[in-house]
């Protein structure tokens, strides 16, 4: 019986679960639909149009020809090959470019702008990203783990004074702010003025990269026509690695820091924390000990 009632229960919250899921693929699939379906179409009719100009322009043209020099760069693309630029491009394979190569793969990003071409290539990845995708959720967690253990004294926030509370809850806002600044807020700013991107695109791929999406429509270090220090795309990688450990860090803390501000709240208000009843003595309310019973 109890077996049946636990089975029950599971499946009581598992349906409005699928439910929600199921409901919020429509909505995205529907909004998405909406705003980009006829940007999609502008766009086609517009590469449609070039071509045809192309070939007025250029009459020694057929459209068979345009058509497999088209196919042409489209596999250039695919093999990660910028078509713009000339052979004198850099390599999309030098340290650098490897390196950046390996953080997406380990950190399952992919931004599918670049893979490997060859089958040895593509059999190393296969085994690196068996090996890399398990050691860098376990470094993560570990991260985490250390966070939780940095924030031990937080577990009798209620015994200490109320200053040191006030210094803790400021301690963690600072921390969340200055983090948030560095990792989200000011590597787009570098990759808009590197890249000449606007902030938004920036702010765009950054996001888009740190959630471990990686459409690959912005990818940094990519334009032929300008000239990237060599360690470019390493910090990039670099900064990707960081962005995910801070975001590993910060996921416990935000509803800690929210905990933490209503507690502080209440005993401003002069309220107890478990019941609002009314403060001891010295203003501060004491944690009863409860007799649990044999």
């Amino acid at each position: 019986m109890p077996q049946a009632r636990l089975c029950s229960c599971r499946g009581g919250r598992v349906l409005p679960l699928l439910l929600a899921y199921v409901c919020y693929l429509l909505l995205g699939a529907t909004v998405f639909q909406l705003l980009e379906k006829q940007a999609e179409a502008q766009s086609r009719d517009q590469f449609q149009f070039e071509k045809l100009r192309f070939l007025e322009n250029y009459t020694c043209l057929d459209q068979r020809a345009l058509e497999q020099f088209v196919q042409v760069i489209m596999e250039a693309w695919v093999k990660g090959v910028n078509p713009k630029g000339n052979s004198t491009n850099p390599s999309n394979w030098d340290f650098g470019s490897s390196f950046f190569f390996a953080g997406t793969v380990v950190t399952t990003i992919g931004y599918g702008n670049l893979a490997p071409s060859t089958e040895a290539g593509q059999v190393f990845c296969v085994f690196y990203a068996l090996v890399g995708i398990p050691l860098n959720a376990i470094f993560l967690n570990h991260l985490g783990a250390g966070l939780h253990a940095h924030l031990a004294t937080l577990e009798r926030w209620e015994e200490q004074p109320r200053r040191s509370q006030l210094l803790q809850i400021l301690g963690l806002a600072l921390f969340l702010t200055l983090g948030t600044l560095v990792i989200l807020i000011c590597p787009p700013m570098v990759f808009s003025h590197v890249e000449g991107w606007s902030f938004g695109e920036g702010f765009y791929f950054a996001f888009i990269t740190l959630s471990t999406i990686g459409f690959g429509d912005y990818v940094v270090g990519t334009d032929p026509s300008k000239h990237y220090i060599s360690v470019y795309r390493s910090l990039a990688a670099i900064w990707i690695l960081l962005g995910l450990a801070w975001l590993a860090l910060i996921l416990p803390l935000g509803p800690l820091l929210l905990h933490r501000c209503s507690q502080l709240w209440l005993l401003s208000r002069g309220l107890s924390l478990k019941d609002g009843g009314a403060p001891e003595m010295d203003g501060l309310p004491r944690p009863q000990k409860i007799p649990i019973s044999a």
